[in-house]
């Protein structure tokens, strides 16, 4: 129906891309062969439901410049499906071995609970990719207008049967929801095109056009939302009860992503739907994405995703519409709440006579550097020890299924290769997050993973100046307003603003039940340490007993905030 037909906004470029490109294909598999470096833009979108985007490097822009070069230096990011970020010791290495190869020696550990390579060229892309569907990976569906990487808590934890329950969901769920063209194995693991005039089927999930936008999905645990649930457009939250898991409680429209100068976008905490049974899961799923498929919007790409049409509708004519996609009669949700959360860090009992062991990594980037060599600390745990892995939320490792004797092993590996044990760290950089941003990112308007870790070092000093060197908060800190390592729910949020400057966001927690608020706007990076200073101390001196630094930010309220910060 035309815009003027139907008194409707015409639809974004992107659905029209997805609408001529016969499940996704588009001409990708053509200009692979075609000796170019680059794809153009519709290829450039139907890209992403393959797991990876196209980027250009920005740091190679004045170099080139001055070279007479000219042109932008093109690369790919690809990412993996991991649900609930669990991977054999053999896919670890040979995730390993493919960044040796393609991606210039380093590996990204993602905020969900996935890796990806940075720095792919176009005559490597096709092996790449081909090379992680060789170790039983893939990396279809982890980008794109499709439900993404699932996650779940990690922790192998036995004597919590809640967990093991969340991560088989997870993984149904995942497979549950994957686009089903066949257009993924032609183009990267089989490598033909398809005749001519064959028309791939509408997919019985997505439909012709898939998603008006991406599409995330989590399980947790109301004790330990390390997922960080409500940040997420579905999330399943474990209902136990006398010690059972009876089922779910389902949560929608979350989500973090908004724009500098347009108040109708903003970040958005999901609200529970209703209440089902683990064996409802999938088709509990399956009706939510039907329901935004039907629904969204499929012409403002920013206004696209559901927790606007949560925010909208609001939750009782969201839940009356989403009782018309169940199979079964909606129950209203149980009264829990989230309470805690856990980082997994250190030597931990499964409580099946092994052990696992939680390695933090600043900004999940896995690379050696002089004297600190953790990746190859990581591959030598691995090959040792032929251990599973596990990714957290927080770009952390899990090495697991571990006999007791590892745990020196472990210790020795990581000492001699200059690796940093998580009881030596603080809490304040354990807590915090960056995604990558620039030099790859072409949304990025400020620095962020390459910033973050000096920055921390500041805040480390004005927390021991304070006595605050102990006080559990994070630091969350992205290039760009989409928010992608969720900061506007920790306790301080760093979100780049213009150049060198960053909006700073006060007042979350780091249970991720509660949205932030602005502190202070177009802050330098130098003067953000300093920005907080004021803040942390007026903390000390006026907390309530057993208050955490969000809460007592929420307490006093912005304005107070605000005018301590200026």
């Amino acid at each position: 129906m035309s815009q003027a037909e139907g008194n409707q906004p015409a639809p974004s470029p992107v659905e029209g891309f997805k609408a001529a490109s016969n499940g996704l294909r588009g001409t990708i598999i053509q200009t692979l062969v075609s000796g170019n470096d680059h794809f153009e833009e519709a290829d450039k979108q139907l890209l992403k439901f393959h797991g990876t985007y196209q980027q250009e490097n920005r740091d190679a822009r004045k170099s080139r410049s001055t070279e007479g070069v000219g042109g932008k230096a093109y690369s790919f990011m690809i990412r993996a499906r991991i649900p609930a970020g669990i991977l054999t010791a053999d896919q670890w290495i040979a995730l390993d071995d493919l960044a040796t190869k393609y991606a210039g020696n380093t590996v990204r550990l993602t905020s969900r609970q996935s890796i990806q390579y940075h720095g792919v060229v176009m005559g490597d892309l096709r092996e790449t990719i081909a090379g992680m569907n060789g170790c039983l990976l893939s990396t279809l569906s982890a980008c794109g207008d499709v439900n993404r990487n699932v996650m779940a808590c990690p922790a192998p934890d036995f004597t919590k049967p809640a967990r093991k329950a969340m991560q088989e969901d997870a993984h149904a769920i995942a497979m549950h929801l994957a686009p089903k063209s066949s257009a993924y194995h032609e183009i990267w693991v089989d490598g033909v095109k398809q005749p001519t005039g064959v028309e791939e089927p509408e997919d019985p999930i997505y439909g012709k056009l898939y998603l008006p936008r991406k599409f995330k999905t989590a399980f947790g645990l109301p004790e330990d939302n390390c997922v960080d649930i409500h940040a997420q457009c579905l999330g399943f939250l474990a209902i136990v009860e006398d010690g059972k898991h009876v089922g779910y409680n389902v949560l929608v429209g979350g989500g973090q992503g908004m724009t500098h100068g347009r108040a109708n976008t903003f970040p958005h905490i999901s609200k529970a739907m209703c209440f089902i049974t683990r064996d409802q899961v999938c088709a509990a799923g399956e009706a939510v994405i039907k329901l935004y498929r039907d629904h969204g919007n499929r012409s403002d790409r920013k206004r696209a995703r559901i927790k606007y049409l949560v925010a909208d509708w609001g939750v009782e004519k969201f839940r009356e519409e989403l009782a018309k996609y169940l199979p079964f009669p909606l129950v209203l949700p149980k009264p829990v709440e989230v309470s805690g959360i856990d980082l997994h860090l250190g030597w931990n009992a499964q409580g099946n006579g092994k052990f696992w062991y939680g390695l933090s990594i600043e900004n999940g980037r896995v690379k050696d550097e002089g004297t600190f060599r953790l990746r190859a600390a990581i591959r030598k745990i691995v090959e040792d020890l032929g251990c599973e892995i596990r990714l957290t939320p927080m770009q952390d490792i899990l090495f697991c299924n571990l006999p007791e004797s590892a745990l020196s092993r472990i210790i020795d590996i990581l000492n001699s290769h200059g690796v940093t044990l998580p009881e030596q760290r603080l809490p304040v950089r354990k807590l915090s997050l960056a995604c990558p941003a620039i030099p790859t990112c072409s949304l990025a308007i400020c620095e962020s993973e390459r910033a973050l870790p000096a920055l921390i070092d500041q805040l480390e000093v004005v927390m021991r100046d304070l006595g605050l060197e102990e006080e559990e908060f994070g630091v969350r800190m992205t290039g760009c307003p989409n928010g992608c390592v969720r900061p506007y729910q920790s306790e301080v949020g760093l979100v780049g603003r213009s150049g060198d400057k960053y909006v700073v966001f006060v007042g979350g927690q780091k249970k991720g039940n509660r949205l932030n608020f602005v502190g202070k706007d177009l802050v330098p990076r130098t003067e953000i340490a300093n920005t907080l200073k004021p803040l942390l101390a007026k903390f000390k001196a006026d907390r309530a007993p057993g208050e955490n630094f969000g809460d007592y930010c929420q307490r006093i309220g912005p304005e107070a905030c605000k005018a301590v910060m200026a």
